[in-house]
């Protein structure tokens, strides 16, 4: 790199703030940015395209193009090469823009005499702002230095519209976060809340991009990041220390990049440009961050996450801006992160009104807990965090998977009206509640509820439920940094007993492995974690687990009644195993004199279709089988319940799955064996309707949907209803879902 460029690229960022400092208005400063850029780069034109929308680009100022083309030029995302730069965050550097893939020409600009054309985007933390273009009539291309300078100038510009620096009139120029934006997620749990946004990880904030000492930059630079290598040091000896091997594979992540060369190297060329120290790491976060954007493998991109966290860490040392801002948490928080721990959810306790996350999966730790807090989740919120400020009102709504951020009056009516009309819903319902299910035809459903903490049990009384039908024991060891001991599961599950008094609670042993990985136990690389080594193929494995929870049920139920089932059981002798594994538990404790349940039943989770097959005997052997719906339905239909392009394209309703759900109906008939439902659908009023016509006398489900499943049951005609999903079977309609709404309609 010359000494002579990068004093001119320091002379341009000199000169960039100074046009900042002055009392000029947005518009005069952009347009004052695009002189100055062309002077600096020796081009005739320099050009700045910003957002309007979150899909169309604007010319908001140019040196050197038809002036009258300003704010009346637009093109869409992705469209000529100024849309290529935008959508795919990377830049375009050409000779002959006009012979370049995907160029579109714009009369109403005079471009078509200018050659070169050079485009880089103007981004902050991975979101894309803008696109910043240098043109000339001589036909060259730019020289990588040229290119690494408008780069330094993007992050520059990115950081003033960010602060606001070029508000004026129109879409693109108005102020940031302060419009109305509406997120399309996907549902993690449903409900609806209405709150302010509270920031799990407040922004980092960089005030101050343009820097007139570099020597003094990189000395607060080193100082920083000398302070970061100690403190990552001091985790990686309480990570050793304490056995937590897979924190300390992050760790260690974490100290090889904070010794990384290359970054420090690149962090340190772009303060010799002229950027603050904390605005070169930040423009280095957010190139880290376009490539997350883009990697699928999952190494890379945990690597990457890695070093995004690692720059938040070092920006907050360079900036003083910590965790704690001084904010004060609104009365009524809606929790925004790009992701978070089961532990850390739990810390917010009960104060949470919804949670939003760029990330998560529909069954990932923060999933399951928000379900068993009842507090609305959405996931896939894609930019809320960049987006969102402390303090911002937000309606989250986890029936539709949408956000509504800084919404109008006629959103927030129209959801009030919705909250509202819930609650008079649920009045309705706790006249019911101490009701049976008993449809008009008297056929009676057993309505259960699901839980994971203690939390939950509360619910009990005032959902109706009749019991607990799924407990699920995993949240016990996925909020831990160590594995439980056995006198804490056994504690744990007696105040779960005690608190369900008479009511049947039924235990589910540890279920993880997919999504579910607890923070203690070696990662298992799969290619298909759900079709993996997961639930009771780990129980079995390694049986040490396994044995140490049974031994904690038996002994919670202190002489008292205990019902069991195992997860994800794919086959006769994968029940049979786990089986003698609870029979080899109870000779254990005869034989320490410990007393033992006065009843035991043993049960399994049909999740598979295979299970379904198994033989005879086994359908006679298991006291009870509980179909986990969401598992069963995935794999029914091959369509991961992840992937937002296939889950929603299969319906509960088709006939295929109806009819092989009644085939287990009809087998668990022939041996007397118990049957229930467990998933989303149990909780879904018309799904739920349709599983007790085809014969399911007991579902399991959130206590938020016992009243309006119970309510729908109690007002129809079982055996009309099964007469009706017969009838679209044997005219061989794909689905029996549009009779099934048209007889609920002739029904009143």
């Amino acid at each position: 790199m010359a000494d002579g460029f990068e004093t001119e690229s320091r002379k341009l960022l000199g000169r960039l703030r100074d046009t900042m400092a002055t009392e000029a208005a947005g518009q005069e400063r952009l347009d004052h940015i695009t002189h100055i850029i062309a002077d600096s780069m020796g081009s005739e034109v320099c050009s700045i395209y910003l957002f309007r929308d979150g899909d169309t680009l604007e010319l908001c100022a140019t040196e050197g193009l038809n002036p009258e083309s300003v704010h009346q030029t637009r093109m869409r995302l992705g469209e000529g090469l100024v849309g290529r730069v935008a959508k795919r965050g990377t830049t375009i550097n050409t000779a002959d823009a006009p012979s370049a893939p995907g160029f579109r020409y714009m009369p109403e600009t005079g471009e078509e005499i200018y050659s070169s054309f050079l485009g880089v985007p103007i981004q902050r933390l991975g979101d894309v702002l803008g696109v910043l273009v240098v043109q000339s009539k001589t036909a060259r291309e730019f020289s990588a230095d040229e290119i690494y300078g408008i780069e330094v100038v993007a992050m520059v510009i990115a950081e003033m519209t960010e602060l606001g620096k070029f508000v004026g009139e129109g879409e693109a120029l108005s102020a940031r976060h302060q419009q109305q934006v509406e997120f399309h997620c996907t549902t993690g749990q449903e409900g609806a809340a209405q709150g302010h946004v509270w920031l799990h990880e407040p922004r980092v904030v960089v005030t101050n991009p343009i820097a007139d000492d570099p020597k003094r930059e990189l000395e607060r630079l080193k100082e920083a990041v000398d302070t970061l290598r100690v403190s990552v040091d001091e985790m990686l000896d309480v990570a050793a220390s304490t056995g937590d091997n897979e924190h300390l594979q992050v760790l260690e992540a974490y100290r090889m990049f904070a010794n990384s060369k290359g970054w420090m190297r690149r962090i340190e060329e772009d303060i010799d440009r002229g950027l603050s120290a904390e605005a070169a790491v930040e423009k280095e976060q957010s190139t880290a961050r376009a490539r997350m954007s883009k990697v699928t493998d999952p190494y890379l991109r945990d690597r990457l996450h890695d070093l995004d966290d690692l720059s938040n860490r070092l920006l907050r040392i360079l900036t003083g801006q910590g965790q704690e801002t001084g904010a004060e948490m609104p009365h009524d928080p809606i929790l925004i992160a790009r992701n978070i721990g089961p532990a850390e959810l739990l810390d917010y306790g009960n104060r949470l009104r919804g949670i939003v996350l760029e990330e998560g999966s529909v069954g990932s730790h923060a999933a399951i807990v928000a379900r068993a807090l009842a507090i609305p989740l959405v996931i896939h919120a894609k930019k809320i965090t960049t987006e969102a400020l402390n303090g911002d009102p937000i309606l989250v709504d986890g029936d539709q998977g949408l956000v509504h951020l800084r919404p109008d009056d006629s959103i927030v009516s129209a959801f009030r009206d919705k909250i509202a009309m819930q609650a008079q819903a649920q009045e309705r319902y706790t006249s019911i509640r101490d009701k049976p299910a008993t449809s008009t035809d008297g056929q009676t459903v057993s309505m259960m509820m699901n839980a994971g903490l203690l939390a939950d049990l509360p619910s009990l009384v005032s959902s109706g439920a009749e019991g607990v039908g799924l407990f699920r024991t995993e949240l016990q060891f996925l909020v831990q940094n160590k594995m439980p001991q056995r006198a804490e599961l056994s504690a744990q599950y007696t105040r779960v007993l005690n608190a369900a008094g008479d009511m049947p609670v039924v235990f589910r042993t540890l279920d993880i492995g997919s999504d579910k990985v607890l923070p203690y136990m070696k990662t298992v690389e799969e290619p298909n974690p759900a079709l993996g080594w997961r639930a009771i193929r780990v129980g079995l494995d390694k049986p040490g687990v396994l044995r140490m929870q049974l031994q904690a049920l038996i002994r919670a139920t202190n002489g008292g009644p205990l019902t069991v089932m195992f997860p994800f059981v794919a086959q006769m002798s994968e029940f049979t195993a786990a089986r003698a594994e609870v029979d080899k538990a109870m000779d254990r404790e005869r034989k320490l004199g410990h007393p033992l349940p006065s009843s035991l039943d043993v049960g399994a989770m049909l999740e598979t279709p295979s299970l379904a097959f198994a033989s005879k005997k086994f359908f006679k052997d298991v006291q009870f089988l509980s179909i986990g719906g969401n598992d069963l339905k995935q794999f029914f239909f091959a369509a991961d319940r992840e992937n937002e392009m296939v889950r929603r394209r299969y319906d509960t309703l088709n006939v295929s799955f109806l009819s092989f759900l009644e085939s287990i109906v009809e087998r668990c008939e022939d041996t007397d064996t118990r049957l229930s439902f467990c998933g989303e659908d149990a909780g879904r009023p018309i799904e739920a309707l349709c599983l007790a016509a085809i014969g399911f006398r007991a579902l399991s489900m959130r206590p938020a949907s016992i009243g309006p499943v119970k309510s729908l049951i109690r007002r129809t005609d079982l055996s009309a209803l099964r007469k009706v999903i017969w009838d679209e079977r044997d005219r061989g309609e794909q689905s029996v879902r549009p009779a099934v709404m048209e007889f609920l309609r002739t029904q009143g």
